[in-house]
């Protein structure tokens, strides 16, 4: 099922044995599209200090109490690091990260979550050297904050279209799917959906988001989306009614 992220922001997170704090922010990939880490603010429990959390860890998401259910207990984020505010991620961190709870680690193997496409624990890594050596951690990493990017502006190839409000995600693997677009004056302030597939860049410098479509092309797979919609609805009027 696809979700809208931002309907998880401030959301509270439920541990094993007790509330942790709330949903402050997301890290993603920006090559693979992917939500990587979940930032908690643990406010009063651990003096505000803030911790990261891997969808592996990630339990149900009841929407309708605005929860999140973590597959830890206290004690083990307690104990996980932490991370300061506004300081980038380090692969020597997400290494210490993903050792002391022991998942594998999803820049080794090749899938979005290295021996897998899902934050699922896998198999161990194989043994012998030349296997080792080929699942060696990359250099590239390509965390950005999904708060810091929201309220980009976006710009299709023959102009700009609007700015970027959140994220489509598959609640399953994490994938983004689509970027959420508020188009303002030019399309009558529709919302608009992006296929991260179809991003050229973001551009941190400028602060905006260069995508690989016309306007007209947008348009076109907007209004297709709405007469898909309208036809679902009909049909199940016709089957319910």
């Amino acid at each position: 099922m696809l979700q809208y992220i931002k309907q998880l922001y401030g959301s509270r997170l439920a541990s094993l044995d007790g509330d942790i704090g709330h949903a402050k922010d997301f890290y993603f990939d920006d090559k693979a599209w992917v939500i990587r880490y979940l930032v908690a603010d643990t406010g009063s429990w651990l003096t505000g200090r803030l911790v990261l959390i891997s969808p592996h860890a990630f339990g149900k998401w009841d929407l309708y109490e605005k929860k999140l259910h973590i597959k830890l207990r206290k004690k083990q984020i307690e104990e996980s690091p932490s991370i300061d505010q506004h300081v980038p991620v380090s692969r020597q961190f997400e290494e210490d990260y993903y050792r002391s709870f022991g998942w594998p680690a999803y820049w080794q193997g090749g899938q979005m979550w290295g021996m897998s496409g899902y934050p699922l624990v896998a198999a161990p890594l194989p043994a012998d050297i030349a296997a080792r050596k080929a699942l060696e951690p990359r250099e590239d990493r390509h965390l950005q904050s999904a708060k810091t990017v929201t309220g980009y502006a976006v710009e299709a190839s023959d102009g700009p279209i609007g700015h970027l409000s959140g994220f489509r995600v598959d609640e399953k693997s994490w994938a983004i799917r689509d970027l959420v677009v508020e188009t303002g004056h030019w399309y009558s302030g529709k919302e608009v959906l992006i296929p991260s597939g179809k991003v050229a860049r973001i551009g941190y410098v400028e602060s905006k988001v260069f995508v690989n479509l016309t306007k007209s092309e947008i348009q076109a797979a907007a209004g297709k989306a709405v007469a898909e919609a309208g036809a679902g609805r009909r049909q199940s009027e016709m089957l319910h009614g």
